[in-house]
């Protein structure tokens, strides 16, 4: 597991190709919350949605970098209930 010491509140959580995914609300245990207004569009709209550790590349700076493309990492993303 990625070593998650140094990934603070308000960080952004980006793909290996640099695009966005999200911006840190906390980590919670091996998953990272996401601050809800990251959240997507229509029925995602205003849920948490979370990503795992596993895949973080590293912390760089105020950056969170993930081993996967923007575009693959969002699949991995799961919604919080309620």
């Amino acid at each position: 597991m990625a070593d998650t010491s140094g990934i603070k509140e308000h960080m952004e959580v980006i793909g290996a190709d640099g695009v966005h995914v999200g911006t840190v609300d906390h980590v919670d245990g091996d998953r990272i919350k996401l601050t809800k207004k990251d959240s997507g569009q229509g029925s995602h709209e205003g849920h948490h949605h979370y990503i795992s550790t596993g895949l973080i590349a590293g912390v760089e700076g105020d950056k969170v970098r993930l081993s996967a493309n923007a575009d693959v990492a969002v699949t991995f993303e799961e919604e919080a209930n309620g």
